[in-house]
């Protein structure tokens, strides 16, 4: 059975288009039934609306950071999806009962190191680096109330090289995100359809 997603980002969207593509070639039986970016002008809009892929905008220019909350949060009660996935998204969820073991997280990182709030994007490979980890990864989590927080689903690990920049170890932990997000998807959600 189909599996509805609702996707949040606050970039570029590149999450968001892996499992577009997953979709696309029939790995992931899923659809997203809303897409939601959590404030005007940020990339992944325009990139998303080349995919045919209608994009709320939680916040315009002038709103403030909690209006678009509860906008993000409105529109997840009236859809009701089956699975809320953060792609990106910087804001931290307000989780209704409802939406426990059902919202999901793809950290850059394996957590519970290089995480919380303020910890994404270079940041986080950035820190890995300086406090010389020989291991890096991603890790797909439930999320709860913290940030980067809640029950581990999986983890994809890679080596630290100590020739890696932050954007070298970005790319290659970016190459397991591909992988490990869909994956706990199809768990998750045939988990939620049986």
């Amino acid at each position: 059975m189909t599996i509805t997603l609702a996707v949040l980002f606050s970039g570029g969207g590149r999450t968001v288009l892996n499992i577009l593509d997953h979709i696309d070639r029939g790995e992931l039986d899923a659809d997203v039934c809303l897409a939601v970016a959590s404030r005007s002008g940020i990339a992944g809009i325009d990139l998303l609306a080349e995919q045919d892929l209608d994009v709320a905008v939680a916040r315009e220019s002038g709103d403030d950071p909690e209006t678009g909350d509860d906008r993000v949060h409105a529109w997840l009660e009236e859809t009701h999806p089956d699975l809320i996935c953060l792609c990106g998204y910087l804001r931290l969820l307000k989780i209704s009962p409802w939406m426990h073991e059902r919202t999901l997280n793809i950290h850059p990182a394996l957590l519970p190191k290089f995480g919380g709030k303020g910890m994404y994007g270079m940041r986080v490979h950035q820190a890995v680096i300086d406090q010389g980890e020989s291991t890096s990864g991603c890790t797909v989590h439930y999320v709860d109330e913290e940030y980067d927080h809640g029950p581990t689903i999986l983890q994809r690990t890679c080596d630290v090289d100590p020739a890696d920049t932050p954007q070298s170890l970005a790319n290659r932990i970016f190459d397991l995100e591909c992988e490990a997000y869909p994956t706990a998807i199809k768990m998750v959600g045939t988990q939620l359809k049986v």
